[in-house]
């Protein structure tokens, strides 16, 4: 099964994974209604980052999936798909907004290592569209695995020069 397989399969049977991603804003609005003003306390802080976890890895991907879709396969955004490419993305910003109602992200673990992650996904894609747009390599025929190299190359250069200019 390849990962369109997988999506197609998704968006013709929405149903867990809208049950899924409404979960996880719901649980995050009962939280703050029972525990509020309690967000930076132990218990809470943990529900709230597997909160924040359970939909950022999705979300994340989705957004690095539009990205993808939008600047490199020059895809419309009318043929977006809504259940796998924005219900995740609105889920996540939905449930980001409701933690930040009662905790603060500062004080959630693991949520830096999450914004790092998005930044350098934006960052490797910024430097591959551009050097895309401006044609200075003229590669014709080159498999897919060679792009995803160069993908995970690049987002390790752009990884260890941004731990070595934000950390002392």
């Amino acid at each position: 099964m390849t990962l369109k397989e997988f999506l197609d399969s998704l968006s013709t049977n929405p149903f867990y994974l809208l049950v899924y991603f409404s979960l996880i804003p719901l649980t995050a609005l009962i939280a703050w209604f029972l525990g509020r003003g309690e967000g930076n306390t132990s218990p809470w802080k943990y529900l709230y980052a597997s909160l924040i976890y359970l939909v950022c890895v999705p979300g994340i991907f989705a957004v690095a999936l539009n990205m993808y879709a939008f600047l490199f396969e020059r895809r419309g955004i009318m043929n977006m798909d809504i259940y796998t490419q924005l219900i995740p993305v609105l889920s996540m910003i939905l449930t980001i907004f409701l933690v930040t109602k009662n905790a603060d992200l500062s004080n959630i673990p693991g949520f830096g290592r999450l914004t790092g992650l998005l930044l350098m996904l934006l960052a490797t894609f910024g430097i591959m569209w551009f050097i895309d747009r401006t044609r200075l390599f003229a590669i014709t025929f080159i498999p897919v695995q060679y792009i995803a190299i160069i993908f995970i190359a690049l987002f390790l250069i752009i990884k260890f020069g941004w731990s070595k200019m934000f950390t002392r």
